[in-house]
């Protein structure tokens, strides 16, 4: 799993996420193909259920290449069809040019019955750029997994608007932690226990009032008839 400390303001996101894999390790099973892999965070976890596990990335990638195939996802792969059990994408799609490729690609390399699932942003600022294309609705990823010929689609909010809210509020105060060293220690020591507060608050908050269509992205699953 990714790992965070409390001292950042983006540690709830990074839980949520963590979270949000974790509670579905147990359907990622056989041989599991990560697209858009990264560092492989999840790899430990997910080879507790799998037979095995691929790493897919392109060799641009900003976090070092660290993946058993090198391929642009917006491309058609060089792996063969029917060859995996699970597909997982996490926080990749937006990044793409042409995403509807790649869960084209994953239909096409995935076994009947084979599961995949995908993370994407929603209200979420802009990162990696330039390489940062789309944002998603649940319905825009409902959309491109059912074209693909997906079924059992099912899309779930990572959060509702107030953990949103709060995650949104860091990422734009973090930019006044800028200048000489001493401002930046102070800004920072200023900012921190706000940022602690509002993501400790701010699930609680979402129990009581949850809005599933303002959240900081969605989670999706779906199988391979």
């Amino acid at each position: 799993m990714h790992k965070y400390s409390y001292f950042s303001g983006n540690w709830l996101a990074i839980k949520m996420n963590n979270s949000d894999v974790h509670k579905r390790l147990p359907l990622m099973t056989g041989i599991v193909y990560d697209l858009g892999c990264g560092v492989r965070p999840y790899e430990h976890d997910i080879k507790r259920y799998a037979n095995s596990y691929v790493g897919v990335d392109w060799s641009n990638t900003l976090h070092g290449l660290r993946a058993e195939i090198v391929a642009d996802l917006n491309q058609p792969l060089p792996i063969e069809s029917s060859v995996a059990n699970t597909v997982v994408s996490f926080q990749v799609l937006e990044h793409l040019r042409e995403p509807q490729t790649m869960v084209n690609e994953a239909f096409r390399i995935l076994r009947d019955n084979g599961r995949i699932f995908i993370s994407v942003p929603f209200q979420w600022w802009v990162h990696e750029a330039p390489y940062d294309y789309f944002r998603y609705t649940c319905y825009g990823l409902e959309h491109i997994l059912s074209k693909a010929g997906f079924v059992d689609i099912q899309v779930e909010a990572i959060n509702g608007f107030w953990v949103m809210w709060a995650l949104k509020f860091n990422y734009h105060t973090s930019r006044y932690i800028r200048g000489h060293r001493p401002t930046r220690m102070l800004m920072r020591v200023l900012l921190t226990p706000l940022w602690f507060l509002g993501q400790a608050i701010a699930p609680l908050l979402d129990k009581i009032d949850f809005n599933g269509t303002e959240t900081t992205g969605y989670f999706a699953t779906a199988r391979k008839p």
